[in-house]
Formats: structure tokens, sequence, C-alpha cells
């Protein structure tokens, strides 16, 4: 089968060849056949290191697809059965996943390090991006992995579910649990960030507004969602005029940079709350004084993978997609074959396309 495959760490082109075959499926194991997967940010930051991921590696953690073979102790979904791909599956048994909180399941995430699940011509193992590799025709999850969702709902509209849409919406809805009638601010206005937009407009915040340097995201901004967009410039005008300069009862990054995180900190009302969204490096160090975490009463939450049970959301989300609630064919800036994925990758580092959607041929 064909696949995208990133040979080594800082390489910007990836190597997309066709002599790529699967391990064996295992007893509860799913394999699936992608009919689209998504070209996300993360992807990207995979290929530069900021998000450590063994090599060689296939690319791709947000994708749907068709089951093709299931093991012989999986019951959850059957051949033909359309599914979304987790990046982030629980084990359903652990405390975190016991007590709430499957999204920090770390089992699958471990032994995506040292277990792969592709194989390259002459036998040499490849591994999947967190465990996935959507980038490929086929590929073998955990049955944990694979969530069953409505037939009628596109391949495109799924995949988004699978990453942006559930890290953006769950975190407006699942962390922040944000508050009919409430004010929020967005930084980073990239496909998760509009995501986020749709979640506080789902939730029926009365004031979004939209932060980000580009202002050709500012229309779709509005579009899904905010109610006013800017650029970081105007951020100090928008703050005075949308909240007398008291700030934002929520205030959201999804860039992942220390600089904007402390900018965000800076958009939040006191008593307020902070949400990182966005993926950022392990060295990037952020800096907020003792006195201001202190005295300016100010929550500051993490969302990863929105918090999701995605047992619950990738469904829920799919049937708002399908009431008219959630605009997922807005966030598709092109639909692309597999062959396009390096093109893809460099229109990603410009920063003007919002989600590329590969459609397997």
């Amino acid at each position: 089968m064909r696949a995208a495959i990133l040979h080594a760490v800082g390489n910007d082109k990836l190597d997309i060849r066709d002599d790529v075959t699967l391990a064996p499926v295992g007893p509860a194991d799913v394999r699936v056949r992608i009919r689209a997967t998504g070209v996300c940010h993360s992807d990207l930051s995979a290929m530069t290191g900021v998000l450590p991921q063994p090599v060689p590696l296939i690319l791709g953690h947000e994708g749907a697809g068709e089951v093709v073979e299931v093991g012989e102790h999986v019951t959850s979904v059957k051949p033909g059965d359309h599914v979304v791909i987790s990046w982030r599956p629980a084990c359903q048994e652990c405390d975190l996943c016991v007590g709430g909180q499957p999204f920090l399941c770390m089992k699958y995430v471990i032994e995506s390090f040292s277990k792969g699940n592709f194989r390259l011509g002459d036998g040499s193992t490849v591994f999947g991006m967190a465990g996935c590799g959507t980038w490929a025709e086929e590929i073998v999850v955990p049955w944990q992995g694979a969530i069953k969702i409505d037939d009628d709902v596109s391949w495109e509209a799924a995949a988004l579910i699978g990453c942006g849409i559930t890290t953006g919406v769950g975190a407006a809805l699942n962390t922040a649990k944000v508050r009919p009638g409430s004010t929020v601010a967005v930084v980073g206005c990239g496909g998760v960030g509009l995501a986020v937009i749709q979640g506080a407009r789902i939730s029926g915040a009365r004031t979004i507004l939209a932060v980000d340097p580009l202002a050709s995201k500012h229309e779709l901004a509005r579009k899904v969602g905010a109610t006013h967009a800017v650029t970081p410039e105007q951020v100090p005008d928008a703050l005075n005029e949308l909240t007398a300069g008291g700030g934002f009862d929520y205030a959201f990054e999804v860039v992942g940079k220390s600089a904007t995180i402390q900018s965000t900190w800076q958009l939040a009302r006191q008593g307020g709350d902070v949400i990182v969204v966005g993926a950022g490096a392990m060295d990037d160090m952020v800096s907020i004084s003792a006195f201001s975490l202190l005295f300016e009463g100010k929550n500051l939450l993490s969302s990863l993978y929105g918090e999701a049970d995605v047992r619950h959301d990738f469904p829920y989300f799919a049937k708002l997609h399908k009431s008219g609630l959630l605009d997922l064919e807005s966030m598709i800036s092109s639909r692309i074959r597999l062959t396009d994925l390096n093109d893809a990758v460099a229109a990603l580092k410009g920063g003007e396309v919002l989600r590329q959607i590969v459609l397997m041929d």
C-alpha cells in the first residue's frame, strides 16, 4: 500500500512510496482502510521534533475510514463500520480512565514508541504517529482507537472530528465549560482555533474575539462564530471596547508558544480562565509572576484533546454537525491526494491554509 514516510526528524520532505505493509492484526486490534485524513499542525510539529516521535515515521493522526478486519476479541466494531480514529486511545482500565480522564491515559502512547505497525519492503519497521499513521492507506490500531459513527457522516467531516474539532470544541465545552452570555477571546485562528470559536458559539457566549496576525483568517473566524476579529496589534483597543478594560471571562491560547500564552493571560479578567490548547515545545518556558498567579485569581488550565471521552464526544460532535450547529465544511481549505502531501506540508508552513484533507483513491 501507499504511505508518506518521514525518515529523520528535521527532514522537510516525505518519502511517498507504495511498498508498505501492515503488521498482523492482533486479538484486540482493528484494521482500518483510511478514507480521509487531515493535515494538522501537529504533523508539522512531529516533523520538526517539537512533538517527539520515533522514526522512521508515517505521519497523520486525524483520520476516518472503514473497518476491514477485527481481532478475535473485538466486539465494539465490525468490518464495514465507519470509524473515526482516536490518536489517544484509552485503555479504559487504569485509574485515569476509570476516574474520568481517559484523555490522559498513557498506555498506548508509551506503546507507540516501541511498537511499529508498518513494514517496508525490506522488512524494516516503521512507526505510526501517535500509534496511528493515517497518512497511509490502511492502519492497525487498538480497538479503543476506532470509534464507530453513523454512516451518513462524510469522510471529511469524520476525519476533522478525529483531532481538530474534538480538540477545539472540547476545550470550550469540556475544559472551560463556557457559560451562556459570557465573553471569550481566542488567540490563534487555525483549524483548532476556529473549532474553539465554534464551541464558544454553541455554548452561548455573547462576545467572541478572534485574534490572529493574518487578517485573511478574520472573515472565516466571523463566519463560524466570532463576533469580532483583530490582529495582535489591535488587541488593546478591542479589550477596552469589548470589556471596558476588565478582560474576558475565558481566554484560549491555540498557538503553543510561551509568548502567546503570556499575552493570553493578560486578556483574561481577574478570576477568569486561561486555557492552553496549543501544543508547544518542551523547552519553551512560560513566565508568570507568583504574585499574579495568586492575587489575580485567574485559573490556568490545560486542555489536552479537548478533555474528550471520545466514545461519547465523537458521535456527539457528528450529531452537532448533522444538525447544522457545527460547521465543518468551512474548515476545509482544500481536498487533496496522498501524492500531494509534500505540497500540503509546505502550504501549512506558510500559515494561510486551515485544514487540507487527503481523500484516499
